[in-house]
């Protein structure tokens, strides 16, 4: 690796995840901004193809990394130098816009403060130099927004990256970044994550902090983290990151070993509850079945032992209070938005299904949301009971390979919408409405070579041993190796 005129070659750019990009920073093998300028390089040669980048934000980024050198700090923190991306949804950074992927927000003022996450990230040397697309509000399984366009899969452009954090992903498959911040409300981690060919988890509602000025999303529902190449980084983000924040009266018993430190342990070996039917109905497709039997041969061969499970949860009851609380968030953002415009919103500033469900949640009643909250409660204590007798529960992410663009787009009928969405949604969503942290595990790919995850599921508070697993495959099945043919 060289440093000389602050450069760093592409290929040594790219064989780094975070974790060691830090330690060469430390170890003044790297300078922070070697990085960035690799990064920076990085989403120049390839954004244009992919659209995974929406907003650059070099000159926050040159600015942090100027103090720092002036006050000695540049090589401090657990992940000095580190270049990162925020998802354009809920997370904000002082100076800047954040649009939700809508153009109801796209003339939104800078934000005057920092999101929490984004504070501790800062704090451990991160360097934000932008922002990666959502869909309008997070409200798809694809990435596409009549305000930024489509983000195309780098693995197959034709193809959906996932969504809603199908932007952060994409930008990780392409290596612009080894690790990216992103949400997961209804599984817009795992699910980007899958098609991808990335590391995405989900943690414990709660484990994360949502604020400073609101503390929870979705009830709970939506958490924010990372997708990431390695299983190390998103452990090693997930230490820096989690914690009980200032004002919040949610918070969760702090953990004995870190999650850095459980990715090293062996988990022993694991009851595994087998999870093949999506709670839609929709038939698994064969690709994603055969993946899913040599995930159980895996398993096996690594001393676990996997029984087949069916759920006693009603879907009905799970999509009903998720659907009804996600509706209601997006008619408070309209309705803050018009108080902020002083006028009503107009119909070319939401795509169409964003205001289908707009008029649904106006037509909701009061009683329609204390159902819904009660109804993830109601889940989440069942599904803990499901983990008296296992361990962990494994099922496919999604029931469909990789959907071509357009497919979950927001700019249709929202009976089209809803066809569209329903072999994405099978699995993930379950895990948002009861709390549980859920993870996706790159694992196989399809006969057209996209990508193909598995979800582990562990009982509330268990992500360290669900990192323990991730790192036992990540050993057994390493995909470091696989990269997107961009």
């Amino acid at each position: 690796m060289n440093n000389e005129h602050n450069q760093l070659p592409p290929n040594d750019y790219l064989a780094l995840d975070a974790t060691a990009m830090a330690a060469a920073v430390h170890s003044g093998q790297i300078t922070p901004g070697a990085l960035l300028m690799a990064a920076q390089a990085r989403c120049d040669e390839v954004n244009p193809r992919i659209n995974a980048v929406n907003m650059r934000h070099d000159a926050h980024a040159a600015t942090v990394l100027a103090a720092r050198h002036t006050a000695g700090s540049e090589r401090l923190g657990a992940l000095a130098g580190v270049p990162m991306l925020l998802k354009d949804l809920n997370t904000y950074l002082a100076g800047t816009v954040t649009t939700n992927g809508s153009r109801l927000l796209a003339q939104s003022p800078p934000s005057l403060y920092d999101s929490t996450l984004v504070q501790r990230y800062e704090a451990a040397g991160m360097l934000i130099f932008g922002k990666t697309s959502s869909p309008e509000f997070g409200l798809t399984t694809t990435t596409e927004s009549a305000l930024w366009g489509k983000t195309c899969n780098p693995w197959n452009l034709a193809h959906s990256a996932g969504g809603s954090s199908g932007g952060a992903a994409a930008a990780v498959a392409a290596g612009i970044v080894p690790v990216a911040h992103a949400t997961d409300g209804g599984g817009s981690i795992r699910i980007p994550a899958s098609y991808c060919g990335v590391f995405g988890l989900k943690p414990t509602r709660y484990r994360t902090p949502h604020g400073p000025n609101t503390f929870e999303g979705w009830f709970g529902a939506s958490c924010g983290h990372v997708v990431s190449r390695s299983v190390r980084d998103s452990a090693l983000l997930l230490d820096i990151s989690h914690g009980h924040e200032p004002g919040s009266p949610y918070w969760l018993t702090p953990q004995a070993v870190s999650f850095s430190e459980a990715v090293q342990r062996p988990p022993g070996s694991l009851r595994i509850g087998l999870v093949e039917q999506a709670m839609t109905g929709v038939e698994l497709a064969p690709d994603i079945r055969s993946v899913l039997y040599t995930t159980v041969e895996v398993l096996l061969d690594l001393g676990h032992r996997v029984e087949p499970l069916s759920l006693a949860i009603d879907p009905r009851q799970v999509y009903g209070a998720h659907g009804a609380v996600g509706a209601a968030a997006l008619l408070a953002a309209v309705r803050d938005r018009e108080a902020a415009l002083d006028r009503p919103l107009r119909d070319d500033e939401l795509q169409p299904v964003s205001h289908c469900l707009v008029r649904n949640a106006t037509s909701a009643t009061a009683e329609n949301l204390y159902r819904a909250r009660r109804d993830f409660e109601r889940v989440g204590s069942r599904m803990e009971r499901v983990f008296d007798d296992y361990d962990i529960l494994l099922s496919p992410v999604t029931s469909c390979v990789t959907p071509l663009l357009s497919r979950a787009s927001l700019d249709q009928r929202y009976e089209g919408y809803i066809q569209g969405i329903l072999g994405s949604i099978g699995y993930s969503v379950l895990a948002n409405v009861s709390g549980q942290p859920a993870m996706s595990v790159p694992l196989g790919s399809s006969r057209e070579g996209l990508p193909i995850g598995m979800m582990f599921t562990a009982p509330m508070c268990r992500e360290d041993l669900l990192f323990q697993l991730a790192g036992q495959l990540e050993q057994a099945r390493p995909w470091a190796g696989r990269r997107a043919p961009l």
